[in-house]
């Protein structure tokens, strides 16, 4: 099979540190290509480089159809021959798809009823049902993706260059996380069809199980290096962990229990409501890790940003020992000051901010214990920050450096140690695993396990139910805004959660 995309020696530094190590690596003609790797393995960097935003270092050779780039490159030119990236600015369907025309071409005269005609005719070869004419933004998840694979395959396949001629290179970097089960199963039967046309696909996920469903071969990445490159169904899961973390985890871990059952320390939650959610009540005891899940847009990930009021028309109250709370103009700062922190699933537009340096994210919500009514300077703040990041295997530990520079799930690391410092009461958390890598997992749940033993209580709400089912002592499972089952015991399974999930879903569309 012929090469799509052959890369020779990247090589990328940053401050001094390899980011990417001598990295050579073939997309075959017609084949879906998964790129693992831990946090910080480089597989942004790669990707960075092939979109334009980073120069790699000299020396560094790619080769496009049998056409060399030069670098940087640009989006026109990755575009002409044969390369594509999914994106999605917030226009219609329709706009969606011609932007790239729009901005290089002198047509003041464009007919709408036509260009929405084709671009129906467009979802209907890929058995997709989706009105042109509405906005991207109001679209669910799932039919965001799939408009987004489809735009860059047909951008490259009505293309006049080389791109017209060969089919492309689809790079679809983590497009599953927020998706359920069934919208991965449509984004995986479209991938598979534009395979079928003549793409090749670039495959970047932290989900094994997706990869080894989904690719032909998978590259892994491990400290900048190129591991292995690997024949996807001659290799088994425990493989592919032990190329990515460079060893084997031994055994499944499992939630150690540090349940107190302390009255002054418990928690409750009575009547809670808010749009389109409510009224719910539950309990917490301290040392206990809660675990919320359901279908996207059953309520329940509405659940922590309430709690920490975050989330505007919430009512109810909360709960901690004898001391009441209402939630009622319940904000953040007095989430605060009663030991109550929140870490959003949306790192760098609500859990933290990407233009600002490592260190300051992290000491954020300590300045003032830290000032003591001197001046605040860059080294004390990344001396103090250091030392948090080290403790949960921050790479690169360089706390100059902006947030939106570190991988998804070093800066999800970033962002715990930040509210881990508080050693707060209730901590919340939506989608703390979204992204990262199975060996950085277990940095978290260590962490997420000395808070218990002190104490503290901890709710996560997360569709992954592998994270839900390795941690939580118990399980609330949600349905059209509401609790309807509660699992008990920490003894249960990824498939059984997921079983409980589609189950009380399906029951409530028959309306049993």
């Amino acid at each position: 099979m012929q090469n799509a995309l052959q890369i020779r020696n990247m090589t990328k530094a940053f401050g001094g540190a390899l980011a990417l190590d001598s990295v050579s690596l073939d997309i075959k003609k017609g084949e879906t290509h998964g790129l693992l790797g831990s946090n910080g393995s480089g597989k942004s960097t790669l990707i960075k480089i092939l979109s334009g935003f980073h120069e790699p270092s000299k020396g560094t050779e790619a080769y496009l159809f049998g056409n060399k780039l030069r670098f940087p490159l640009t989006g026109a030119v990755t575009r002409s021959l044969g390369l594509a990236f999914v994106h999605q600015p917030d226009l219609t369907v329709t706009e969606n798809f011609r932007i790239g025309d729009l901005s290089t071409e002198n047509n003041w005269a464009i007919n709408w009823k036509n260009e929405h005609r084709e671009i129906k005719s467009v979802f209907e070869k890929y058995n997709l049902d989706i009105n042109p004419t509405v906005q991207v933004s109001t679209l669910s998840a799932v039919e965001q993706a799939l408009i987004s694979i489809v735009r860059a395959y047909e951008e490259l396949k009505l293309g006049e260059g080389l791109a017209a001629k060969k089919n492309g290179v689809l790079i679809l970097d983590e497009p599953t996380p927020f998706l359920p089960r069934s919208g991965v199963d449509q984004l995986f039967d479209l991938i598979r069809r534009c395979v079928s046309f003549g793409a090749s696909v670039i495959f970047v996920s932290h989900d094994i199980d997706e990869v080894i469903e989904i690719t032909d071969r998978a590259t892994i990445l491990r400290d900048g290096k190129l591991i292995e490159t690997v024949e996807t169904k001659n290799t088994s899961y425990n493989r592919f962990v032990e190329l990515i973390i460079g060893r084997s985890l031994e055994g499944k871990a499992t939630k150690k229990t540090n349940i107190h059952y302390d009255s002054q320390r418990l928690i409750t939650v009575r009547s809670l409501e808010a749009k389109q959610l409510g009224p719910i009540s539950f309990d917490i005891s301290p040392g206990e890790i809660l675990g919320l899940t359901g279908l996207v847009g059953s309520g329940f990930d509405q659940i922590v940003s309430a709690l920490y009021g975050a989330r505007d028309g919430t009512k109810g109250k909360l709960s901690i020992g004898s001391r009441s709370i209402n939630l009622v103009n319940f904000s953040p700062i007095k989430a605060l000051e009663r030991g109550i922190a929140y870490l959003p699933a949306d790192r760098l537009a609500e859990a933290g901010v990407g233009s600002i340096s490592v260190g300051d994210n992290i000491v954020m919500p300590n300045y003032d214990n830290l000032t003591s009514g001197y001046i605040l300077t860059d080294p004390i703040v990344y001396k103090y920050s250091e030392r948090l990041a080290e403790d949960l295997d921050v790479k690169p530990n360089i706390p100059s450096l902006t947030l939106s520079s570190l991988s998804g799930g070093n800066a999800q690391k970033s962002l715990l140690a930040k509210w881990l410092q508080l050693r707060p009461t209730l901590l919340l958390l939506d989608e703390p695993t979204q992204g990262v890598d199975v060996g950085a997992r277990e940095t978290i749940w260590d962490e997420l396990n000395k808070l218990t033993i002190e104490g503290s209580s901890i709710i996560v709400a997360s569709t992954d139910y592998d994270q839900l089912a390795q941690i939580c002592d118990r399980i609330l499972v949600f349905n059209s805004g509401i609790i309807v089952e509660e699992m008990t015991g920490g003894a249960f399974s990824k498939s059984e959660i997921a079983e409980c999930v589609y189950t009380v879903a399906s029951q409530s569309q028959k309306g049993e």
